[in-house]
């Protein structure tokens, strides 16, 4: 008795069921990158999100009251100035960052739609005079592909003591603000949780040592 073969019908039929598995475990291996791939990009955002609030903690709250410029005709210094994009500071500084000692720190919003930049410049002082460096320093770029950067502060009532509003300029270069807030909203996905800082040294101006 000869042994029974495969028919066509049969071997058409095993080769569409084997297609169908392999198009189902593609499917299922592609959908594991993307996940994967997804989950590795939230990571990383989140791990630049950490990164740079913990930087600019660290520099905010490292503000000193100290004279960042000096009207010529008044005399009267400001210690601290804030806009919408930008605000600028005197704060010491690590080695690892310049040659250590004081600082102006100038935090920048550039850019338009959902191409802006946040940038921090550092330029030295020494007795009072900003010295640039040569070749001139580059401000750091902090982050990019920014959708949105609000800038805001909240400062006290020199009378009372009493915290005042939040506001989106600071008016009173010759005191610190008592908190700093950094909202920033990426072009892609959720907006950063809200950067608030309270300044330690915030009050009226110091002197220039």
């Amino acid at each position: 008795m000869r042994a029974r073969g495969f028919t066509l019908i049969e071997v058409l039929l095993a080769t569409v069921l084997l297609a169908a598995g392999m198009a189902l475990a593609f499917a299922a291996v592609r959908s594991t990158l993307v996940i994967s791939s997804r989950g590795e990009a939230i990571a990383s955002g989140n791990e630049r999100m950490r990164a740079v609030e913990g930087f600019l903690r660290r520099r905010l709250v490292s503000a000193m009251p100290l004279p960042l410029q000096r009207d010529a005709l008044s005399g009267n210094a400001s210690v601290f100035t804030g806009t919408p994009q930008q605000l600028r500071f005197v704060a010491n500084v690590p080695d690892y960052l310049g040659r250590g000692g004081p600082y102006l720190h100038t935090l920048q919003v550039s850019g338009s739609g959902d191409r802006q930049e946040l940038r921090i410049g550092l330029t030295l002082l020494q007795n009072g005079e900003l010295l640039e460096e040569n070749p001139p320093r580059d401000s750091e770029l902090l982050a990019e592909d920014l959708k949105q950067v609000k800038l805001r502060y909240r400062g006290t009532d020199p009378n009372t003591g009493a915290m005042g509003r939040w506001q989106d300029s600071w008016d009173s270069p010759g005191r610190m603000p008592a908190l700093v807030a950094i909202e920033i909203t990426p072009a892609r996905g959720g907006a950063w949780p809200p950067l608030v800082v309270a300044l330690p040294q915030h009050g009226v101006a110091g002197s220039w040592r």
